[in-house]
């Protein structure tokens, strides 16, 4: 079965790809020739995943899944959320987004903090959501060289390192981005099986 990720992400789709069981093969935006910086214009996590899953479907004629991603911090009422990539402004620069909201969080003690996940599926006409979240806290500054975004400055529930203190598996094991596939996985594999 084929697939698109709605993504020019290359970290992303490397991340997905190897979270996919066999059978499904994963094509991002630029395989397809879709080379559209598709806006994400929605209030929601949901609605962004589901304008980007709904144009590749609708243009492209692929089945597809999209996802948004926020980082809600508790003491700032859950921001960045849904502006997480565009925090610090539209150049989508991790490290200003990361600059500004250990900024905004630096009179605060209050340090918990989740990533949310969710994910739009467009299969066959029909569209699917799920939910991935992981929580955890702000750490007070940066840890760690791999990941994206802002994996540095992120320590996840039960743990000591920060998501970018961790190998790509360990990551995957714990994510709300892999929550969230397993769940649209889930409802893959009891598609095909019926």
């Amino acid at each position: 079965m084929k697939l698109v990720f709605a993504t020019h992400n290359k970290n992303k789709a490397i991340e997905i790809q190897s979270l996919m069981p066999e059978g499904i093969e994963v094509l991002t935006l630029d395989e397809i020739g879709c080379t559209e910086d598709i806006p994400e214009t929605a209030d929601t996590l949901e609605g962004n995943a589901k304008i980007k899953a709904d144009f590749v479907y609708e243009t492209y004629g692929y089945n597809c899944f999209a996802d948004d991603t926020g980082l809600e911090v508790e003491a700032l009422n859950n921001e960045p959320g849904v502006l997480s990539a565009r925090y610090a402004g539209s150049a989508k620069d991790p490290e200003q987004n990361m600059h500004l909201l250990l900024e905004n969080l630096s009179s605060h003690n209050n340090r918990s903090a989740q990533f949310r996940t969710a994910i739009a599926l467009r299969v066959n006409g029909e569209t699917h959501l799920f939910e991935g979240i992981v929580s955890g806290l702000i750490t007070a500054e940066k840890r760690g060289n791999d990941g994206f975004g802002y994996d540095p400055i992120f320590q996840p529930e039960g743990s000591q390192r920060t998501f970018a203190e961790m190998s790509l598996p360990e990551k995957n094991g714990m994510s709300h981005r892999a929550r969230a596939l397993s769940k649209m996985l889930d409802f893959l594999s009891e598609k095909i099986t019926k």
